[in-house]
């Protein structure tokens, strides 16, 4: 049976906490455009207080989830048990885009590891949270989190991490506005 709450309870905190992973969902506004769901790892989420999450966003392939919250701002975060207690959490909010040097950036990228390819942060006001049994989640081990992505950031360096941005990162999938690109790095 689910639970509902306005905010984040502390044991669901300590439990979100331990979590090694998180989903991400956002969509378009309208009847048409492509919903978007991304799997996220590494020491990548925060709590910031009962009613405030963020995230470290990553550099990938593109740049849905910016381009749906510059559009309306939807998006939900979900954190899944794969290993003991069974449970599904959603996290209900209003998202917001916070890249670096704009205001509220500074003082929740310290709250962060420093990881090469990293290109904002999310901001999330929760608006609700609920719980699901997630009985049918299978049960599974966490061997590691990998490395790629920060490693392969680290390679390519900072221009030519800014180069693939503007290549892969202006525009959604619908053709939205994801990121802005009016100087070099």
């Amino acid at each position: 049976m689910g639970s509902y709450y306005q905010s984040i309870p502390n044991h669901l905190a300590t439990w979100i906490e331990d979590q090694p992973m998180f989903f991400v969902a956002t969509a378009p506004s309208g009847e048409v455009g492509h919903i978007n769901l991304s799997p996220k790892g590494l020491d990548t989420f925060r709590i910031v207080d009962s009613r405030t999450v963020a995230y470290l966003d990553l550099v990938g392939s593109g740049a849905e989830t910016i381009a749906h919250l510059r559009q309306n701002g939807r998006i939900v975060v979900m954190f899944c048990g794969f290993d003991q207690p069974r449970r599904i959490l959603r996290i209900w909010g209003e998202g917001s885009v916070l890249y670096p040097g704009s205001q509220g950036h500074s003082d929740l990228a310290l709250t962060f590891p420093d990881i090469p390819g990293s290109r904002s942060i999310i901001r999330v006001d929760v608006q609700k949270v609920g719980t699901s049994c997630g009985g049918g989640v299978p049960l599974m081990e966490m061997v590691s989190q990998r490395d790629f992505l920060p490693v392969w950031a680290e390679k390519k360096g900072p221009d030519a991490m800014w180069e693939y941005q503007k290549k892969h990162n202006t525009h959604s999938l619908d053709g939205l506005p994801a990121m802005d690109f009016p100087a070099g790095p």
